[in-house]
C-alpha cells in the first residue's frame, strides 16, 4: 500500500488531543503509537483555549508570523519577551520587541485565565 501525503497542516497539543480522541471514539481503541501520545499529552495538560489565542495573535497581522510558529507559541506558552526570544530563534524569523510584547501580552491574559 503506497501511502501519499495530500496535504501538511500545522497543529497544535489541543488539536492533536481532539483529533486522537474522536479516532479513539470511531476506532474504540488506539494503536501503540497513538495512545503514547494521548498518554503524553494528557500528562503534559493541554491549552483549552488554543483556538482564541490563535485568533488573537493572527489577527496582529505580523507579515512573517505564520501558522505553524503560532501552533508553536500555544503549545509552549512563552510568559516573557526572552522566552519568546528563545522559542523563534529554531524558525527564521525577526519579530519586532513590539510585536513580540503584544504576543507576550496576549499569552499572558490566557494563561491568567486557567
Amino acid at each position: 500500500m503506497v501511502m501519499e501525503i495530500i496535504s501538511e497542516t500545522p497543529v497544535d497539543a489541543h488539536q492533536l488531543k481532539e483529533e486522537l480522541s474522536k479516532i479513539k471514539h470511531r476506532d474504540k481503541e488506539l494503536n501503540f503509537r497513538a495512545a503514547k501520545t494521548e498518554e503524553y499529552l494528557i500528562s503534559i495538560g493541554v491549552n483549552k483555549n488554543a483556538e482564541a489565542i490563535y485568533n488573537k495573535i493572527n489577527k496582529l497581522n505580523i507579515s512573517r508570523l505564520k501558522e505553524q510558529h503560532i501552533r508553536k507559541l500555544i503549545d509552549i506558552m512563552p510568559a516573557t519577551i526572552k522566552d519568546l526570544k528563545v522559542v523563534m530563534q529554531g524558525y527564521t524569523i525577526s519579530l519586532s520587541n513590539e510585536n513580540m510584547k503584544k504576543i507576550v501580552d496576549i499569552i499572558n491574559s490566557f494563561a491568567e485565565k486557567e
